[in-house]
């Protein structure tokens, strides 16, 4: 559970790409799972969990599910925001939550990723890794 007091978050700005849409002009639906993507990477540099800082530590974080709705459709130009929102967990892994709002702040898609930890032999770490640990309590996270 995520302490309502410490809630970690982050909000990037993209533009629909021309190459994202189908041929009726509509961002084609494997794209927001790259979207979630993302909004991962923005919420690492903001708050200093990158894939690279992972990467430096001796661990991997392979996506073992993810979920994905969509409610309205983005179109070629248009501006949308990508919502990134850290859930805490006791166990060792990586949850976010995203939402996706577009130009008039309707909830365009909402999702979510869970990742796992694995260290440099490709064993699964039940427990969380040093860093990961000292990052979550430099955040003030449980």
């Amino acid at each position: 559970m995520q302490s309502k007091e410490t809630i970690l978050s982050c909000t990037e700005e993209v533009r629909v790409r021309f190459n994202e849409t189908d041929p009726l002009g509509i961002v084609w639906h494997g794209h927001y799972i790259v979207y979630f993507e993302d909004g991962r990477e923005a919420f690492g540099r903001q708050h200093g969990l990158t894939y690279l800082d992972i990467q430096k530590a001796g661990y991997v974080t392979p996506i073992v599910k993810s979920t994905c709705e969509h409610f309205l459709p983005l179109k070629y130009g248009e501006t949308f925001k990508i919502v990134t929102t850290f859930v805490n967990a006791v166990s060792a892994k990586l949850i976010y939550q995203y939402e996706l709002f577009n130009e008039n702040n309707q909830l365009v898609c909402s999702g979510e990723t869970i990742q796992v930890f694995l260290d440099s032999d490709n064993n699964l770490c039940l427990y969380n890794p040093e860093f990961f640990q000292s990052w979550k309590d430099k955040m003030g996270l449980p």
